[in-house]
């Protein structure tokens, strides 16, 4: 059976002449399947329009009443600069066609236009915006499909751990989650709560390494009036408040070693036995634990208890480090800059190919709540449809000075902050020899300001 033919993305262009007749030949002359054609007589009006169906093409006419087509020009790419901008004249000059092309114009012909070349000139750039608008599509396509829960990945680490959570989810009643910091641990834990059987009961929280060693007992298995100064009433633990549902014992490497014994009765009996009380309480409760630390060298060191591992770790799920899955990471930031974008009530596409670049070259070490951080950051600070790199925080683009401490990191940082520029220069150099030497073109791809792209090839000597 043959595979459908998906159509084409239907191109939006916009076409605005303040002759009538001119309007209706081109018009009539660039109709063609997937291209959608808005028509303005009316600088004004034609700017509404682009504002409102954002076209990815704008043909417009240079002379015209109270708006010239420079100034349209200028709005355009102030509004987005990847929209494809080719202006007409019946009056051309070359310092007008050197003025629209560094304002950021596509192209720039002379009236009376070749329809012909027209055409080729408009199908070429249809076709270019569809390849961009599929592209989109199937990164889209990619980040639903990698989506499990609330997390995201389709790295072979990450599937086998997705595959793991929905096998155990339904049988387990204890399962150790491990990997570093920031990993996301929890929405593991999270996960496997809501594909089991007592989905609809409680997930409650504990983070064994914020609570005051003192009190551990009564947080877990709560206390009765008088068992101690302070214990002014009868209190219910977080094992009772978690019946029927799921307790997340975070960072369980950190419990002390006589609340661990407590813990091992609690889970082998399945009843909890309040500080001061001589009456055990039975509860049904699905546990798990999670640690960034190696517990089998806390065993050694005598720090926790061997018995209590062995029956936390019957299951084991491992988070991976992001470091350990790079081919995740454009999928992250897609994720995370949608989810910002809608926080921030802002419209985001995402990042330059540059920020890419930075973010692709950082180790990571605090993992995926790391790289939230530094986006939430980013799509704060951004003031363009993208984000820069000027957007990022500086530990980012300044490596050495506020990275890492540990040697290796920095011994990488280092090496990074001497290559940027170099690699600076020859992405600019790169961009300006695919567009000819057409600096509003080089701009666009990537993604920065004529004016920026100026400033940096006088840097670099490109200029």
């Amino acid at each position: 059976m043959s595979t459908p033919i998906l159509p084409s993305p239907i191109v939006t262009l916009v076409i605005i002449d303040d002759n009538t007749g001119s309007l209706e030949l081109l018009s009539t002359a660039l109709q063609r399947e997937g291209l959608a054609i808005f028509t303005a007589n009316d600088p004004e009006e034609g700017l509404d329009i682009i504002f409102r169906e954002h076209p990815q093409i704008v043909l417009t006419d240079l002379v015209m009443p109270g708006i010239s087509g420079l100034e349209v020009l200028e709005r355009v790419v102030e509004f987005d600069p990847a929209i494809d901008v080719v202006l007409m004249t019946a009056h051309y000059t070359s310092e007008s066609a050197v003025e629209a092309i560094r304002k950021g114009a596509s192209d720039y012909l002379n009236k009376p236009v070749s329809i012909t070349a027209l055409r080729e000139r408009m199908n070429r750039l249809v076709e270019e915006a569809q390849r961009r608008q599929r592209a989109s599509q199937l990164e889209n396509e990619m980040l639903a499909n990698a989506k499990f829960e609330d997390m995201v990945g389709r790295s072979p680490a990450m599937v086998e751990m997705f595959s793991r959570i929905r096998r155990v989810a339904p049988h387990f009643r204890t399962v150790l989650v491990t990997g570093e910091t920031g990993t996301g641990k929890e929405l593991a834990a999270k996960a496997l709560h809501n594909l089991s059987p007592v989905s609809n009961g409680r997930f409650v929280v504990l983070n064994c390494s914020a609570v005051v060693e003192t009190l551990f007992e009564s947080e877990l298995f709560g206390h009765v009036r008088g068992s101690f100064t302070g214990a002014a009433q009868d209190k219910m633990g977080l094992f009772e408040y978690a019946d029927r549902g799921t307790i997340f014992l975070d960072e369980i490497g950190d419990m002390p070693l006589g609340t661990q014994a407590k813990l091992l009765r609690t889970l082998q009996n399945q009843e909890v036995l309040r500080v001061g009380s001589l009456t055990p309480r039975r509860v049904d409760v699905h546990v798990i634990a999670a640690t960034h630390r190696d517990l089998r060298g806390a065993i050694a060191d005598k720090l926790f208890r061997e018995d209590l591992y062995y029956r936390l770790s019957m299951v084991e799920v491992h988070v991976p480090a992001l470091k350990d899955r790079p081919e995740d990471l454009p999928l992250l930031i897609r994720f995370f800059v949608e989810r910002f974008a809608a926080q921030f009530r802002k419209e985001l596409r995402g990042l330059t190919h540059r920020a890419h670049i930075v973010m692709a070259r950082h180790s990571w070490p605090g993992n995926v709540r790391e790289l939230e951080n530094v986006l939430g950051h980013g799509c704060m600070m951004a003031q363009a449809s993208m984000v820069d790199v000027q957007d990022l925080p500086e530990y980012l683009r300044f490596p050495v000075r506020n990275g890492p401490s540990t040697q290796s990191q920095v011994t990488a940082a280092a090496v990074d902050s001497e290559t940027f520029e170099e690699h600076e220069k020859h992405l600019i150099a790169e961009a300006l020899s695919r567009a000819n030497g057409n600096q509003s073109q080089a701009a666009r791809a990537l993604r920065i300001g004529r004016d920026a792209l100026r400033y940096k090839m006088r840097k670099h000597g490109l200029l």
